[in-house]
C-alpha cells in the first residue's frame, strides 16, 4: 500500500473514531439528563396520579405522556447547560492544551451538541408537547373506544351483514385522534398565516416565503419563543424574590435582642395585678 493511501486511510479512520466518540458522549449526556429529569418530574408529580389509575389503557397513556414530558425537559435542561458546558470546555482546553485525555472536548463535539439541541428543541416545541397534551385529553373516535370489562357490560355481538374492517381500539385510537387533531391544528395555523400574509402583502414573494418553513420560520419561531422566555424570566424574577423574602419573613422568628426586658416585666406585673383585682 502506498504511503499516500495509508495516510488517507489513517485520516478516515481517525474521523470515524471521532464520530463514534461524539455519538457515545452525546448518548451518555442525554441519558444522564433524561434520568435526572425523570426523577424531577416524578418527585413533583402527585403520587396518586400513578396509583389511582385502574385502567391499563389510561396507565399506558400516562406513561407515554410522562416519557414525552421527560424528553422535553431533558432537551430544555440541555439547552440551558450547553452554554456553560461550551465555556468550561474551552477554558479546560486552553489550560491543558497538550493533555491527551481531554482532547475529546473539541469544537466538533460542541457544534454537534448545538445542532442536536436545536433540532430536538424544535421537535419538542412543534410536535412532542402538543402531542402529549392532546394525547392525554383524547378518548378515541366514536365507536373505537375499548369496552371496559370491569363494568360488567358484555361486548356487543357480531353485526349481521358484510364483514367490515375492525375499528382501532385502545391506545391506537387515541393516537389516530391526536394525529388528526394535530394535523387540523397545523392546517389552521398555516391557513391563518397564509391569509394574514395575503392581506398584508398580496404578491408572489410573500407567498413564496411561506414555503421556506423549515429554513426560515422554524428558527425564527424558536428565537421568538426564546426571547419571550427571557423576558418572562426578567419580569417574574423580581416578583418571585419579593414573594420568597415575604414568605421567609413570615415563617422565621424575629430576634428579640433589642427588646427591653424590664419593660416587659413591668407590663406583666401590671397585667397580673389587674387580673388579681378582678378575681
Amino acid at each position: 500500500m502506498a504511503p499516500a493511501e495509508q495516510d488517507a486511510l489513517a485520516v478516515r479512520e481517525q474521523l470515524f473514531h471521532q464520530r463514534v466518540r461524539e455519538c457515545i458522549i452525546c448518548a451518555l449526556l442525554f441519558a444522564s439528563l433524561y434520568i435526572l429529569c425523570h426523577f424531577i418530574i416524578t418527585h413533583f408529580k402527585k403520587h396518586t396520579d400513578f396509583t389511582a389509575v385502574h385502567d391499563d389503557e389510561d396507565a399506558a397513556v400516562d406513561r407515554i405522556a410522562l416519557g414525552l414530558c421527560t424528553f422535553t425537559l431533558a432537551v430544555a435542561l440541555g439547552a440551558v447547560l450547553l452554554l456553560p458546558f461550551s465555556i468550561i470546555s474551552n477554558e479546560v482546553l486552553l489550560s491543558f492544551p497538550q493533555n491527551y485525555y481531554i482532547q475529546w472536548l473539541n469544537g466538533s463535539l460542541v457544534h454537534g451538541l448545538w445542532n442536536l439541541i436545536f433540532l430536538f428543541s424544535n421537535l419538542s416545541l412543534v410536535f412532542l408537547m402538543p402531542f402529549a397534551y392532546f394525547f392525554t385529553e383524547s378518548e378515541g373516535f366514536a365507536g373505537s373506544k375499548k369496552v371496559n370489562d370491569s363494568a360488567g357490560v358484555p361486548p356487543a355481538g357480531p353485526v349481521p351483514g358484510p364483514s367490515l374492517t375492525p375499528l382501532p381500539q385502545g391506545i391506537m385510537a387515541r393516537v389516530y385522534e391526536t394525529s388528526v387533531v394535530l394535523l387540523l391544528l397545523t392546517l389552521l395555523v398555516l391557513g391563518m398565516v397564509w391569509v394574514a400574509s395575503a392581506i398584508v402583502s398580496n404578491d408572489a414573494a410573500s407567498r413564496q416565503s411561506l414555503y421556506d418553513l423549515w429554513e426560515y420560520y422554524l428558527p425564527y419561531l424558536y428565537s421568538c419563543i426564546s426571547l419571550f422566555g427571557v423576558l418572562l424570566l426578567l419580569l417574574c424574577t423580581p416578583f418571585g424574590l419579593s414573594t420568597m423574602f415575604t414568605v421567609t419573613g413570615k415563617l422565621l422568628v424575629k430576634p428579640r435582642l433589642l427588646e427591653d426586658l424590664d419593660e416587659q416585666l413591668s407590663c406583666t406585673r401590671l397585667e397580673e395585678a389587674a387580673v388579681s383585682r378582678r378575681i
